[in-house]
């Protein structure tokens, strides 16, 4: 299960404690359930999410270099590229910072998970962040990978 707030980044803080850096590529084979391919770093995975915003189920299985090459060529719409940071928070949360790259450019998003939808409830987001969008499909990956 994966519970998660997201929000809308208009300017990074200069002064951030990133412990870890990603490069991330994404595409979907399929949007409605979602199924997505996704290359982060060295490792590649194929996940299937179900229908949900805020919580929603998730299964992932890995995939070889090949396999994911194999269905890259096969997804709807763009690739997704983005270098995603991560920034540890209190309680043993973690921001995970997502800068888009080419036609998703300038799009910065931030996302938290939770262990429970109380905690994603009673979060109070760092001043830096901005609108919070979980709530909007409109900010979905699966849906930013068909504009």
């Amino acid at each position: 299960m994966e519970i998660e707030r997201k929000y809308l980044i208009g300017q990074i803080p200069k002064e951030l404690n990133i412990t870890k850096t990603r490069e991330i590529e994404q595409g979907y084979l399929c949007t409605e359930p979602v199924v997505r391919i996704r290359r982060d770093n060295d490792k590649y995975e194929l996940t299937y999410k179900s229908k949900g915003l805020m919580v929603r189920e998730e299964q992932n299985l890995p995939l070889t270099k090949e396999a994911y090459m194999h269905l890259r060529a096969k997804i709807d719409g763009r690739l997704i590229t983005k270098t995603r940071h991560e920034i540890p928070l209190e309680d043993a949360l973690t921001i995970e910072l997502d800068i888009f790259h080419g036609g998703l450019e300038p799009l910065i998003l931030a996302e938290v998970e939770f262990p429970s939808e109380e905690k994603a409830d009673a979060f109070t987001p760092p001043e830096w962040f901005g609108e919070d969008v979980t709530f909007s499909p409109e900010y979905h990956n699966s849906t930013l990978s068909r504009k």
